[in-house]
């Protein structure tokens, strides 16, 4: 007879070294999400962002390719740009060094006074960067393997259901801050086990809760369900495209998540680690050319008042618990024949867990 699997120890969602930890390594080595490429349409088209301790900014490129560096000079290391906008070239606000927009050192004040100076030689740091479906990701790691290794089938499938991703702009983020670890915050949308009893509208409004099944495809946590009471729902979910009753949803080892809800309904989760009582979750909701949709709108409103806020009380409630001395991490519950009440996708979540911190 085997032991059953425990959870993790409450020190990996308390322990600010753990924390600093994951920092400097799992954020460093995995795929991240950095924006739209909406937000780049024309070249010199840029915006800046934080991962982790560093700050980035991507830029498309005149040749329509859209480059990420990091967000610091190459002459005494003052930050380039702020915000968003758009630009030319890229000018150091420090001492006027001007860079192309592929990161070459295009001119400075007298640099020609410098013997041998060879402007050829410096060039801003790039990051390796991908467009997936119309979404910017980064990784610091020049080396990391491909999306499409790491989320094997994940960009097919998205495909099938968001057919016309590419017509698709941002109509908010919605910020959400929850006092909670990261990894509590993930765990918790990556089970059902807590979702017939703690979300009514989503477990009897949505999804079929018999037939909700998670299961892993690399990197990516691949959520498959049939839907409940589709001729209830509160909006018209017949939207031409095929699979538009169905929800489906995909996350994105460490912090992405891609959910369709039916009639094609595209959104998304971006987890934000603070440090290691804190996350802020960026809720995306996307329409066609990003212009008001009624039927979005409504959504974001059901969901930030339903499920999100549901939630809220339960991940924070998760750690202050872990926190407590009388907390033993307990078995998890894992079905061999997974389903909606097994904790099968938490089990792979914290193998992974353990092994950004571990090794």
């Amino acid at each position: 007879m085997t032991d059953p699997i425990r959870s993790l120890d409450a020190r990996y969602y308390t322990d600010p070294a753990i924390f600093e930890a994951e920092c400097k390594g799992l954020l460093a080595r995995t795929w991240q999400f950095a924006g739209h490429a909406s937000q780049l349409e024309n070249p010199g088209d840029y915006f800046a962002f934080d991962l982790g301790a560093e700050s980035l900014f991507c830029v498309k490129g005149r040749d329509g390719e859209i480059r990420t560096f990091y967000n610091v000079c190459q002459h005494r290391a003052h930050q380039l740009v702020q915000g968003s906008g758009s630009t030319r070239v890229v000018v150091c606000p420090y001492h006027a060094w001007t860079y192309e927009l592929t990161g070459e050192l295009r001119a400075g004040p007298n640099i020609k006074a410098v013997e041998g100076f060879d402007k050829s030689k410096i060039c801003l740091t790039d990051v390796r960067t991908e467009v997936f479906l119309g979404f910017i990701f980064v990784n610091l790691d020049p080396d990391a393997r491909p999306m499409d290794d790491w989320f094997p089938n994940a960009r097919t499938e998205l495909e099938e259901f968001v057919p016309n991703w590419a017509d698709l702009k941002p109509l908010e983020w919605v910020e959400i801050p929850e006092n909670c670890n990261w990894k509590v915050s993930v765990e918790n949308y990556s089970e059902c086990y807590h979702c017939s009893l703690n979300h009514p509208t989503f477990a009897t409004g949505v999804i079929r809760p018999e037939t909700y099944d998670i299961q892993p495809q690399g990197h990516c946590l691949r959520h498959t369900t049939e839907c409940n009471s589709l001729d209830q729902m509160s909006y018209d979910i017949h939207s031409g495209f095929e699979n538009f009753d169905k929800y489906s949803s995909w996350f994105l080892w460490p912090m992405f998540s891609f959910q369709v809800y039916p009639g094609n309904l595209l959104n998304t989760y971006h987890w934000r680690a603070v440090d290691a009582d804190h996350v802020v979750v960026w809720r995306g909701w996307y329409s066609v050319s990003g212009e008001d949709n009624e039927t979005v709108r409504r959504m974001a409103i059901q969901d930030r008042a339903t499920t999100v806020e549901e939630d809220i009380h339960l991940v924070e409630s998760v750690q202050k618990g872990l926190k407590s001395r009388g907390y033993v991490p307990g078995p998890l519950v894992v079905d061999p024949k997974c389903g909606v009440n097994s904790e099968h996708s938490v089990m792979h979540l914290q193998r992974w867990m353990r092994e950004a911190v571990d090794g």
